[in-house]
């Protein structure tokens, strides 16, 4: 059993606390986007320019349109100038050109809250990595990369709230919803693997590699696959928010999408496959209640359950809830996989450092 000392014990908690609120600000993301409520709240960080957004039409700023309308405007020209500064002047133009992005979406309260909640759940899991950043300062004699990757996370959550505003600014523009999404998954990553550091300070024996060492290297491709997964399924979330413009019947949307959709269906089965063998070789070489069997197991309940949201989306016309657990349970197993990835170390690489 791990000894820690009360100012180590204290990160592992906290950071424990960090990685579940990073998932429901996951889930959170997921109900705004399916919702439409993203634009909920026209202006970061205040919602409608309070700090409790209003719950009647008769509680909005006078002429609050044109205002928030023309502050966007203003935003997104610094934002274009900045994607100029570093190369991007095809996606700065197209910035620049697109009108859609400022349109007026009509006051909605039910979206103001959805949109509002998402908001508060973030700035709860931002206190949380302030706190993990805090109690990280236990580990600078013991182990010097764990305060220096929660100082990241915090550096790396402070621009991802910046992305946030940026997200609102440009009125849902899919590629930034995309890097938004692919940044929160960085952030998830840079906590489980400090609190994974945290763990075998203590407890070097869950390093001890019984699989060989082709089983790590698996477990990394299957990541990557994921990684790859994320990525294409935005592009399909994307194509969605294009078709859905263009069609309300929800049956038709999965027949007009490009071939991306057939990728992504197609490399889930071989996930899939690859996971099988990855989950058969832990459960033979490692005993049934080692943590490495237990995330094995989670790993394929999770793909279970992700081909039937899939499958769901697919066949079913896209409906909104399905979207959500879809995003939720890919943030799942990424997080899990990226967990035993960690787990399928060596014990030499690690003691003394």
């Amino acid at each position: 059993m791990s000894v820690y000392l009360p100012g180590e014990r204290r990160f592992v908690v906290v950071n424990q606390i960090t990685i579940v609120c990073l998932f429901l600000l996951i889930l959170a993301g997921g109900v705004v986007r399916s919702t439409g409520s993203g634009m909920g709240c026209p202006d970061w960080p205040k919602c409608f320019g309070q700090y409790v957004p209003p719950t009647d039409k008769s509680q909005l700023p006078k002429g609050y349109e044109q205002q928030y309308i023309d502050n966007r405007a203003k935003k997104n020209e610094r934002f274009a100038k900045t994607l100029d500064l570093f190369g991007f002047g095809k996606l700065a133009n197209e910035l620049r050109s697109d009108q859609s992005i400022l349109q007026h979406e009509p006051f909605n309260a039910a979206k103001t809250w959805t949109e509002y909640i998402n908001r508060l759940v973030g700035a709860i899991t931002g206190v949380f990595l302030l706190l993990c950043l805090v109690f990280s300062t236990a580990f600078l004699k013991s182990k010097k990369r764990i305060f220096f990757f929660s100082l990241l996370n915090l550096i790396m959550v402070f621009f991802q709230a910046w992305l946030g505003s940026i997200v609102v600014s440009t009125n849902l523009l899919a590629w930034v919803i995309t890097v938004h999404m692919l940044l929160a998954l960085v952030i998830l990553s840079i906590s489980i693997y400090t609190y994974f550091q945290a763990k075998v300070l203590r407890d070097s024996s869950l390093l001890i590699n019984r699989g060989g060492s082709w089983v790590k290297w698996l477990a990394v491709f299957i990541l990557g696959l994921l990684i790859l997964q994320v990525i294409l399924g935005t592009t399909v979330r994307e194509e969605i928010d294009f078709i859905a413009t263009a069609t309300l019947d929800r049956w038709k949307w999965i027949g007009q999408l490009s071939a991306y959709f057939n990728w992504h269906r197609d490399l889930a089965v071989g996930v899939f496959i690859l996971s099988l063998i990855l989950f058969f070789r832990v459960r033979t070489r490692y005993a049934q209640r080692s943590i490495q069997s237990k995330m094995a197991n989670l790993l394929v309940v999770l793909l279970v359950l992700q081909l039937g949201a899939g499958f769901l989306l697919a066949y079913f016309g896209v409906p909104a809830y399905a979207q959500t657990v879809h995003l939720v349970l890919a943030s799942l197993l990424f997080g899990t996989q990226f967990y035993l990835m960690l787990l399928l170390g060596k014990t030499s690489e690690y003691i003394g450092q």
